[in-house]
């Protein structure tokens, strides 16, 4: 007979190799997916596919073609890790997210063509700046494609502006945000024409936004023209209350707006404008806007991390010259582009957050391996979007704590500027907020950083 301590050490050896069988199956799993052409609503065959693990960067974990029904299988060695799957068709990636647990993808695809009816710059939004010697000028274009049947446009001219003599482009403040993805490093193009560029990234159907910051010396005083290309039904121009604007010609038909969501920023509206139309404007004096970085800093553009008022932005129009007078009252141009303003905003933020995060990681690896960022990862090409299409029954692994953190503080960020925009939440309040916000973060990275 054997004895106690014999079974109960023969019942332990089973229960470790079960667990570590249990173990190895859980690392692996197969991904399946297929890709939809939606233009002709057939699936899209012999599309290159690319799936990627995230991690500290982009790792490519496969690489196949679509079959003749657009489906595609890869096997993934750890299914606790978020994955990228990456579709390419007429050379043009599009992106679908698989969260850990997801078993099975859809990946939309389109046809692409040089030139695509459907397609128009529908607002042009100016945020001006100044202090210490430099304008600093952010543009922002929303563009829409509401082609019929849906196809992507993608061309060399996709978008072009001007920017004045003198200007220099920060190349790194340009940005592509297609419709429910991330802000894209997307660097504009200098044209054959003095002081043109264009943007080089493809128009996929709905919305996309492209984001420049341009400076240039600045006096006291300067005139502005936009030189406007397209038709647009808003011409935007937002300055600091501090600073004084003026119309160059009464035709232009700018109206001073009532816009909540900038209390500190007068803001101007040309609607319905014509291309070519004189748009010219001047501006003097000096001022921020609220939630901007001053001129002259690097990556000005996305300098709305920053929370501090610009100075004098409590002052009215009680100002040299009559100021702006009183805004009309008339419905906001700018209402359905709030809410992807607002999100560029948290976009930045959460963007930042991931960057610290995989700082901190490397640091606690001792450089075994390189450098390289989720945000740059992110950035390197072009957007994604979160998987929905699960297998039934499929159990989902159980979601990192840091990665519940950062779920929670983007949304808390997202939450934080709109209440800061709205003017429900006080300079004070919003600072003390958001210290908070980064002490709890800094800490859950440094603790994640000591597990790695």
């Amino acid at each position: 007979m054997k004895s106690p301590s014999h079974v109960i050490g023969r019942d332990a050896g089973i229960l470790i190799a079960l667990a570590v069988l249990f173990t190895s199956f859980a690392a692996a799993q197969t991904l399946t997916g297929t890709v939809k052409n939606s233009t002709t609503g057939k699936p899209a065959a012999g599309d290159e596919v690319v799936v990627f693990k995230l991690g500290q960067g982009m790792e490519e974990a496969g690489r196949t073609n679509t079959d003749a029904k657009g489906q595609f299988s890869f096997k993934l060695d750890d299914a606790h890790a978020p994955h990228l799957v990456r579709a390419i068709h007429q050379d043009v990636t599009y992106h679908r997210m698989a969260p850990p647990g997801t078993t099975s993808v859809e990946v939309e695809v389109y046809d692409v063509a040089k030139k695509v009816d459907g397609i128009e710059v529908v607002a042009d939004i100016m945020r001006i700046q100044a202090a210490q010697g430099q304008i600093a000028i952010t543009r922002e274009f929303g563009v829409q494609n509401t082609s019929k049947p849906p196809r992507t446009q993608m061309n060399e001219r996709n978008l072009e502006f001007y920017v004045p003599d003198g200007a220099h482009v920060i190349d790194e403040s340009a940005t592509a945000t297609t419709e429910n993805g991330n802000p894209l490093k997307s660097a504009p193009v200098p044209e054959g024409e003095k002081n043109r560029y264009s943007f080089i990234f493809p128009l996929r159907p709905g919305l996309t936004r492209f984001e420049v910051t341009y400076q240039l010396p600045y006096s006291g005083s300067a005139n502005v023209d936009p030189k406007s290309i397209y038709p647009l039904e808003h011409f935007v121009v937002m300055t600091p209350k501090t600073m004084q604007f003026t119309a160059a010609a009464s035709s232009t038909g700018f109206k001073l707006i009532n816009y909540p969501n900038e209390p500190d920023a007068a803001v101007q509206v040309a609607s319905n404008t014509t291309p070519g139309q004189n748009l010219a404007f001047k501006i003097s004096g000096e001022g921020t806007l609220a939630g901007q970085e001053e001129p002259g800093a690097q990556g000005s553009s996305q300098g709305e991390q920053s929370s501090a008022p610009g100075p004098g932005a409590s002052q009215s129009s009680n100002r040299p010259g009559g100021g702006l007078g009183p805004p009309i009252d008339a419905p906001d141009p700018l209402q359905k582009y709030r809410w992807w303003i607002l999100g560029g905003f948290a976009a930045v933020l959460v963007i930042g957050g991931i960057y610290v995060a995989s700082r901190q990681q490397a640091a606690a690896r001792a450089l075994k391996r390189q450098k390289s960022s989720l945000p740059v990862a992110m950035q390197e090409e072009d957007d994604y979007e979160p998987a929905e299409v699960v297998a039934p029954g499929a159990s989902r692994a159980p979601a990192r704590p840091t990665s519940m953190l950062m779920e929670g503080i983007k949304e808390e960020l997202f939450q934080l500027e709109v209440e800061r925009k709205q003017g429900q939440i006080s300079p004070a309040e919003y600072e003390k907020a958001r210290a908070a916000l980064d002490q709890t973060l800094e800490r859950a990275l440094k603790r994640e950083a000591q597990r790695a």
